[in-house]
This record gives structure tokens, sequence and C-alpha cells, in this order.
């Protein structure tokens, strides 16, 4: 057997579904649908506690004797500018989605919060701001960095191939090269088309509704496959160009031109109630992280946790071998601290002050205008778990190897 199973078997599952999609959407709704939500119902604590491990474990590894190994040979400099590398992290990793949610978020918790908060009230406000840092904040990039980092230094440091089954050889052994390892590369890649699916179905479905709003174009199925295609064709020009003239460029582009509308919702938005809504914010964040982190709401908003919260875990954790692979990929060079702490807090950040602007300025016409804006992979978790395990076992057996070198000379 060759590497060519995992293509040809992720092939034959993929096209198994489109076909059943296509010959009986109802039936294939009801399965997934099914699945979904036995496995949030049953091991929605996994996620909770998988997301938060895997934040722990980061910060731990950056922090620990091992923070200064790089991910690449010893002499290796980092490939792109720090501007370049944030332009690309955050365009991979949140994208088109914070556009959207930014605002839309914060008034969807406002005005449906679990049943434990009164809808509409300050209180309500309060919640939606906290959990919407929470949904986009430190978790999601956690589990960005175990795979990324995982994948570029089994990769970058060992020389092996860059594939998700790589990164369990301290666990496998040549076994990766077998049947255990090609199940991991075939269910990396279930995970990475359907991540990809639903990120770029709900990114349609954004720039659909858009248009429709600002230009009045046509809110339809067609126009949305539309977009989908010319979305498809300007990635492929992006990736065929490469990542220093095509890839790069776009992301830093985008991350200008976002920037540009950040900084005019600032000036011309209620500036002194946006500095008040993120100052407020961070500080509830930060007080209760530990309770958002691990708050399933069995008593109470379990439905809400469920439809969010649990979403949101699977979503990233589905979504992390095609952006933990790009950001092992633009992260050659860097070390294990800096990639952690890159990574982390940058884009955490940024993605904080993004939802007090727009979350900010929403809630503000809401409450205080009246404008009454509102009216209008739990297989793969464990698999991400093992990895942790496995990187902290391959970084000890370095050191290990250094000292017994060390000695002998």
């Amino acid at each position: 057997m060759s590497r060519d199973v995992v293509f040809k078997v992720s092939l034959i599952i993929v096209l198994l579904v489109v076909v059943l999609g296509f010959n009986d959407p109802q039936l294939l709704d009801m399965v997934s649908t099914t699945i979904h939500s036995n496995i949030i119902t049953h091991f929605g604590w996994a996620y909770m506690l998988s997301a938060f491990l895997f934040l722990v474990f980061s910060i731990l590894l950056a922090f620990s004797r091992y923070g200064d190994i790089k991910l690449g040979k010893d002499h290796e400099k980092p490939q792109y500018s720090y501007f370049g590398w944030f332009s690309m992290l955050f365009a991979a990793g949140m994208g088109i989605g914070l556009i959207f949610w930014g605002g839309a978020e914060p008034l969807s918790h406002y005005m449906n919060p679990p049943e434990q908060v009164a809808g509409g009230s300050g209180d309500a406000a309060s919640f939606a701001m906290r959990y919407s840092f929470f949904h986009w904040g430190l978790q999601p990039w956690a589990i960005y960095i175990v795979m990324g980092l995982s994948i570029a230094y089994f990769s970058f440091r060992r020389g092996m191939p860059p594939l998700i089954s790589s990164c369990f050889y301290p666990l496998l052994g040549q076994r990766i090269n077998g049947l255990a390892g090609y199940v991991i590369d075939i269910l990396a890649v279930f995970a990475t088309i359907f991540g990809i699916a639903t990120s770029l179905v709900l990114g349609a479905l954004q720039i659909n509704s858009g248009l429709a709003h600002v230009l009045n174009l046509p809110n339809t199925i067609t126009s949305t496959l539309i977009i989908i295609a010319l979305v498809t064709v300007l990635f492929m020009i992006s990736s065929i160009t490469g990542l220093d003239k095509g890839i790069q460029l776009l992301s830093k582009s985008n991350m200008l031109l976002a920037f540009v509308l950040l900084f005019f919702m600032l000036v011309m938005g209620p500036t002194s109630y946006i500095f008040n809504v993120f100052t407020s914010i961070l500080g509830e964040y930060a007080n209760r992280f530990l309770e958002m982190s691990l708050q399933v709401n069995p008593f109470q908003g379990y439905q809400w946790t469920k439809s969010w919260t649990l979403f949101y875990w699977a979503w990233w954790i589905a979504w992390s071998p095609f952006v933990g692979l790009f950001v092992a990929r633009i992260s050659r060079g860097r070390t294990i601290k800096e990639f952690v702490l890159g990574a982390l807090i940058a884009p955490t950040l940024l993605t904080f002050l993004w939802f007090s602007v727009f979350g900010g300025a929403a809630l503000n016409l809401e409450l205080l205008e009246g404008a009454n804006v509102a009216a209008a992979a739990f297989p793969f978790t464990m698999v991400m778990l093992l990895m942790c395990y496995n990187l902290f076992r391959a970084l000890s057996q370095e050191e290990a190897d250094l000292y017994s070198h060390l000695k002998s000379d």
C-alpha cells in the first residue's frame, strides 16, 4: 500500500457524501443532524475540556525549556516579516467570519441569550460581548497552534513528511506508514474538506446577504453558488501564484483593508463607548475565563451552549488541519515560544478590538439610539489531544538526545 490510498479512500468517502446529498438531501440532513446531535449531547463536555487543555498545553510549552527550540534547523531565520506572518495567520484563521459576525454575533446573543439571562437587558449585552470574545479568542487559536506546531516540528525539525500522521511517530513508530497512519490522514482529510465547506458556504451566504442588502441583488441559492465558484477561482489563482506573490500579498491587502475599516468605524462611531466596551469586557473575560472555559450549562442554557459554543469548538477543530498545515508552512524558522505567543496573543487582541468596535457600535445603536438593529469534530478532538502528548514526548526525546551527545563529547 502507498500514500495514494489516503487520496483514493478520502475521495470515495467525499463522493459518496456528495452523491447522497444530491440524490436525497433530506436523508443526508437527517443522518448528519443525528450524528452531530448525539456527539454534542454526549461529548460536549469533551469539546470544552479539550479546547481548554489545548490552551494550557500551548502556554506551558511556550514557557518551558522547549520554548527556544526552532521549527527548523538551528541557523534558520523566519521566511516572513511579522506583518506578513500575522496577516497570513489572521486571514487563514478567521478570515471573512469576523466581517459578518463582528456585529451579528453580539446582537444575536443580546436578543437571544440562554434562559438564565434576560434578553434585551444590560446583562444580556455584557453576556453577548463576553461570549463573542470567548468564541473567537484564545481557545480557537490554541486549537490551531496545537495542530500547526505539531506539523511544523515533525516536518521542519525532524524532516518528516508534512502529514498529520507524522505527528504520531513517537507513539506509533513506523506504523504511521501503515494502516494506522492512513486512518489518521484520511480522518484529517475528511475533517479538512468539511471544515472548509462549512467556512466557504457560511462566507458565501454572508457575501450574498450583504450584496442583496446593499445592491438589491437576488439572495438565492443560484447567486450563492456563483459566489462560491468565484471565490474558489480566486483561491486557485492565489494558490497557483504561491505564498510570496499570491497568498501573502492577498493577506497583507486584506489586513490593510481591515485596518482601514476598523479605524474608520472607530473614529466615526461612538469612540468613547467602544473603548469603554473594550476595557470592560476585557476585564470580564479575564475574570470569568475559567468559568466560561469549563461551563457547559447542564442546568440552564444547555441548548444555547450546544448551538453556539460547542458548535464553534467543533468547527474550529474541523478547520484546524487546513489552518494548521498553512500556519506551519509560514512559520518555519521561528522558535516554539515565538510561534505560540505570536499566534495566540496578537490575533486574539485584534479580534477583541474588532468585536468591540463593530459589536459595540451595533449594541450602541440598539441600546442607546433605539435603532432596533437586531430585529432587522469529536473523534478528531481525541486525535489532537494525542498530538499534544506526542509533541511533548518528541521534545523530551530531543532534549535527551542532545544531553547524550554533549555527554559523549
